[in-house]
């Protein structure tokens, strides 16, 4: 029997089942998430700065701990792997962080091949790829020259080009459009949707900017108070009753 891209428990992509977080004696930053997502969804988290958007991604990424309640990837309850199983599963997400992480002795074009790399592959097996993908980002003439000569939004698009050249089973994203322009933002947006569309990578995108939350329908998430709630105002409802009342005028 062949199995799908996904395997047997792959029903669900992302589950947060009554996770808070705190850090040491602090209140809780994040307090009784629920939250699923399945598999090759798309969906928004927004909120105001503090609110813990950035706590709550590194959280489904595994890069934090919650101090109460279960985070899952892919089925499987990660507080009882063990340390190899976890790493197979980060290998199956992409991340694009706040401050990027590149590597300042590696060009552009290597600093996005690095994950295919430490996969095993080949150059001749991805060298076309990466390039179009650097030329998709609109960094096909930089794709050698190293981060401390890039601007700050270039450096952003090479991480973005880095988290997704794996096409993963989920990306993560943040604020992954806070240092492009509105063009390149958009452009940077079709990207994600493509990946979504044809690969059924599941993505979710943390983000300020409710323009770019407009452009597409998609569930939008909002943090408040350590609390997580489905925001209709910034999602597809939110959309249509814009266009109802341009029509009524």
């Amino acid at each position: 029997m062949t199995l799908s891209r996904h395997d047997l428990f792959d029903d669900v992509a992302v589950r947060l089942d009554g996770v808070s977080l705190r850090y040491d004696t602090s209140e809780d930053i994040l307090s009784g998430i629920d939250l699923v997502l399945k598999p090759g969804s798309f969906s928004f988290l927004t909120g105001a700065s503090g609110a813990g958007k950035t706590s709550l991604l590194k959280l489904l990424y595994l890069a934090l701990k919650p101090s109460q309640g279960e985070v899952s990837l892919f089925g499987r309850p990660t507080s009882r792997l063990t340390r190899d199983q976890l790493s197979a599963l980060r290998r199956r997400v992409g991340v694009v962080f706040q401050e990027f992480r590149l590597l300042d002795h590696l060009t552009a074009y290597e600093n996005v091949a690095l994950p295919l790399r430490v996969l095993g592959r080949k150059e001749s097996t991805y060298r076309s790829d990466v390039e179009e993908l650097l030329a998709w980002v609109g960094l096909g003439e930089r794709m050698h020259a190293r981060p401390p000569t890039l601007s700050g939004g270039e450096q952003q698009r090479v991480a973005i080009a880095r988290a997704v050249v794996t096409q993963p089973d989920i990306l993560i994203a943040d604020e992954p459009t806070g240092n492009v322009d509105p063009e390149m933002g958009s452009r940077l947006m079709r990207l994600f949707l493509e990946l979504n569309k044809r690969r059924a990578t599941t993505v979710i995108i943390a983000t300020h900017d409710l323009g770019l939350v407009r452009q597409v329908e998609a569930p939008v998430f909002r943090l408040q108070h350590g609390l997580l709630v489905q925001d209709v105002e910034y999602g597809p409802v939110a959309r249509r009753r814009t266009d109802i009342a341009k029509a009524a005028e």
